[in-house]
């Protein structure tokens, strides 16, 4: 939903206290409207999510609502015209996100009738798929993916530099061996996961650092949960860098998406909240993307390549949930390579 500036203001206004009557919201708009008028735009705002409507007759009242808190629209290309210290951002942890994102529910009805039928789809395709065809298939997913994943994070091998690795193991002239390793390292990672396809049915901190652990190989990074502070660049957001709390946000983190039902919003949530947690010295967003898979994988839907994604509007979505817990860019992100995955691999 498109917020007119009518329904901006109304927002705006029911922000600033706990909850707040017809009648109050009439008195503080900057406009003199009618109240049935007043009373569609509240209807329709909570329609759709972005207020909720409490109480009877007299007593009806509303408030800004969970979701809206999660999902408001956001400009980002004003948001992020600004230099990263000079943005009006969150800079620590925020232990409430944790409560707030087990209390929403991430997709709406209408997006996850589309989701389950994307599934259904991917279903279709690989029921018949032939089996050599399928492996080939499958390994053009995985050198897109290792590519992909690894680009976001400053890997300097191009696609076709990527698939000649894999295919015949052949490293790129000037490239260093880092560079090779964690691509190959994806390739280990997606590999076990399809190997032991059912194996996030229930994801623990041993499944993380397990997967973590693969992505980091032969990279010089420590294992396991770390013991020190990490910054991340282009942001004044800094995780938490107390290991005993970082291992109860990521247990949390765990009992949080084991106990949705929606197997979509799991692999949303892990893939946002291991990055934000930052539980490891480095792969961290690495590790996000492949637990999040590993989710997928588990719910029979299409692994994720991100191979569309431009890695800048990645950055800059993931980073708008660090600095503002606001998740709507990344829920697209997110929402479009589901569908790019479901209509790009196995036709």
């Amino acid at each position: 939903m498109q917020l007119t500036p009518r329904q901006r203001d109304i927002i705006n206004i029911v922000t600033t206290q706990e909850a707040f009557s017809i009648s109050q919201i009439k008195e503080n708009l900057n406009e003199d409207i009618s109240i049935p008028t007043l009373n569609r735009e509240l209807a329709a705002l909570v329609a759709n999510n972005f207020l909720v409507k409490t109480g009877k007759g007299r007593a009806i009242s509303y408030k800004v609502s969970p979701f809206y808190k999660v999902f408001a629209p956001f400009d980002t290309s004003e948001y992020f015209d600004q230099e990263p210290d000079t943005r009006q951002a969150q800079t620590n942890f925020n232990q409430e996100i944790m409560s707030l994102l087990e209390s929403v529910t991430l997709f709406t009805a209408v997006e996850k009738e589309y989701l389950e039928i994307l599934k259904q789809e991917y279903q279709n395709n690989i029921s018949d798929y032939p089996k050599a065809l399928f492996q080939k298939e499958l390994e053009r997913l995985t050198i897109e993916l290792s590519w992909k994943s690894s680009q976001i994070e400053g890997n300097t091998y191009s696609l076709l530099e990527t698939e000649r690795l894999f295919r015949e193991k052949k490293e790129a002239q000037g490239k260093s061996k880092k560079d090779a390793a964690m691509l190959l390292n994806h390739k280990d990672a997606l590999d076990y996961l399809l190997a032991h396809n059912g194996i996030a049915g229930e994801i623990n901190l041993r499944l993380l650092e397990e997967i973590h652990s693969l992505l980091i190989k032969d990279l010089g990074v420590g294992r396991n949960i770390r013991t020190r502070t990490v910054g991340i660049t282009g942001t004044a957001y800094k995780p938490l860098d107390n290991a005993y709390q970082i291992k109860e946000a990521m247990e949390r983190m765990c009992a949080i998406i084991n106990a949705k039902e929606n197997g979509f919003e799991k692999a949303l949530l892990a893939v946002v909240l291991i990055s934000y947690i930052q539980p490891f010295e480095d792969g961290n967003k690495r590790t996000g993307r492949m637990i999040s898979n590993a989710l997928l994988i588990a719910e029979g839907v299409c692994p994720l390549s991100y191979r569309s994604v431009d890695s800048i509007d990645y950055k800059k979505a993931m980073l708008l949930f660090y600095e503002q817990n606001n998740l709507a860019a990344f829920k697209q992100i997110f929402f479009e390579q589901i569908e790019f995955s479901v209509k790009n691999y196995f036709q």
